[in-house]
């Protein structure tokens, strides 16, 4: 069912007016949607407990979403519930999609709360929707009793409450006790004031790093190059297709083109590299005795 274009007084209504169906045609509609894929009778299934849905997705206003969407991602879950539903277990549909249109509006709800992921786990889920509730019940019940909780004790109490860890509590707490602030906000009223943003510390490399990259990386490559042009055509030729191309040559490939031994080949390269890593060592050392 498209959503796109009612407001929820509009869906509300048409969902009121929706046929009540009896346990017997809700299991006909069920089977025929499972075994023959009637999309006429998944359509009168979700039509028939759009009510349902809706009333579901009233409750959750509070989180401050808008009804409107809540209404769709209730219609999801409801769809869902549909296709997965199994008429042979004898359970009214109801009773099952109810399950999945919470889930599918939670799921909404901890996605668009904040900018910040809120969680995903099952226990910061369940903290999310219920930590307020237990949390206002627990101290109503410590004050008629006389009991003075400390915040620790009351996180957890609220932990054992509803069967999380304590360091869950904790990050949901701090979670819900602020709201989203942008970076590009000024940290003070005045006209000039800077930026949140200005403020974060630059993790990237600073110029000198970059300077300093750039000047080894240089002397790297000339060193590679001055160690390569010390090889033979053939050896260079080797250390080039099998150490310098995207996608090096095979052994047995350069060994063909060649016409040597893939044995051969792997002797050639072996002696190009203590070549090359020979030269390399005495040019560091140069270069250490020029500092000494």
């Amino acid at each position: 069912m498209a959503l796109d274009g009612y407001s929820d007084q509009t869906m509300s209504r048409k969902a009121m007016k929706a046929e009540l169906l009896d346990a017997e045609t809700e299991l006909r509609l069920a089977y025929a949607w499972r075994d023959q894929r009637d999309e006429q009778a998944l359509h009168r299934l979700i039509t028939a407990y759009m009510r349902l849905a809706i009333s579901m997705a009233s409750k959750f206003k509070r989180y401050g979403a808008p009804m409107n969407d809540l209404i769709q991602e209730a219609s999801l879950g409801l769809m869902k519930a549909a296709d997965k539903f199994d008429p042979d277990r004898g359970v009214r549909f109801s009773t099952y999609a109810v399950w999945w249109i919470k889930a599918s509006i939670q799921d909404y709800v901890m996605r668009n709360w904040s900018m910040v992921r809120t969680g995903s786990t099952s226990s910061q889920k369940s903290l999310f929707f219920n930590m307020r509730r237990v949390q206002a019940r627990l101290e109503r019940e410590a004050q008629a009793s006389g009991i003075h909780l400390d915040g620790h004790d009351l996180r957890q109490m609220i932990a054992t409450e509803v069967g999380v860890p304590l360091a869950d509590v904790e990050m949901m707490e701090g979670r819900l006790s602020g709201s989203d602030f942008s970076l590009n906000a000024t940290q003070s009223s005045e006209d000039e004031g800077r930026e949140w943003i200005e403020a974060l510390e630059d993790d990237g490399m600073q110029a000198a790093e970059r300077v300093e990259n750039s000047h080894d990386t240089a002397t790297l490559r000339q060193w590679l190059m001055t160690a390569l042009s010390n090889l033979n055509d053939r050896e260079r030729f080797i250390v080039r297709e099998r150490k310098l191309r995207e996608e090096p040559r095979t052994l047995e490939s350069l060994g063909d083109e060649l016409g040597l031994s893939k044995e051969r080949v792997r002797q050639l390269e072996a002696a190009a590299f203590g070549k090359m890593r020979k030269n390399l060592e005495n040019q560091s050392r140069e270069v250490l005795s020029f500092f000494a």
